[in-house]
């Protein structure tokens, strides 16, 4: 018997460790398929989101927000891109190259999730892999439409959406209810509204409690923690 968990996927298109975290989740899936079905929701996050047009050299940005070092971002993205490697995510050996405003993504992936469901998941990925294995600029709209494209999807209504500001409010409401609900780190996998998986995990660690969760979801008579 397979029980359908309910997953929400918080995270920010210019974040890697997120497309690690999906990369790891998505295998954990399918290793525990026997066992679990997901209704996936991919949820805003902005890590910039005060970011200027054009965005902001990486390594500047990263030694201004944290005082890394330029031998230490190497080390951390050398770290990244072995994880990637891992669960099939290609990242460019010389990182992002910029920090973006990724707004427009993100109302563009509110998009999929309210009228395409089954098509957000590609459109996510099309997202970092344009960031992270492709460098390309996430705040241009010709970049975010290729994406939408890729996904297969309308590209004249995704162009309607990011000329005239919609979905604005719906972003910024589910930006600050994440907020409210403590979460100031992404990835965070939320699983059933009720179990939280803070960081890029392993598989093993996604797959584990994948199991555990939908194990309790099936007997209702099993306490939670």
């Amino acid at each position: 018997m397979t029980t359908t968990l309910r997953i929400d996927f918080v995270s920010d298109i210019s974040c890697p460790w997120c497309a690690v975290g999906l990369g790891a989740l998505q295998q954990a899936l399918e290793r525990a398929s026997d066992a679990v079905r997901a209704d996936i929701h991919f949820q805003p996050f902005e890590l910039n989101p005060s970011m200027w047009p054009g965005g902001q050299d990486i390594g500047e940005h990263l030694a201004q927000k944290y005082g890394s070092t330029p031998e230490q971002q190497a080390q951390i993205r050398d770290t990244i891109r072995l994880r990637g490697a891992e669960v099939g995510f290609e990242f460019n050996a010389d990182g992002r190259g910029r920090v973006y405003n990724t707004l427009d993504a993100h109302r563009l992936l509110h998009w999929a999730g309210e009228e395409h469901p089954g098509q957000q998941a590609a459109l996510k990925m099309a997202l970092l892999q344009a960031c992270h294995r492709d460098r390309l600029a996430m705040d241009s709209h010709d970049v975010l439409l290729a994406a939408v494209a890729q996904a297969g999807l309308d590209t004249t209504h995704a162009q309607a959406i990011l000329a005239q500001g919609t979905y604005t409010p719906e972003v910024r409401e589910r930006q600050a209810f994440y907020a409210s609900q403590g979460i100031r780190s992404v990835p965070a996998v939320i699983i059933n509204q009720r179990h939280l998986i803070s960081g890029g995990q392993s598989v093993q660690v996604f797959e584990q409690a994948l199991r555990q969760i939908a194990a309790r979801s099936a007997d209702t008579s099993a306490p939670l923690p």
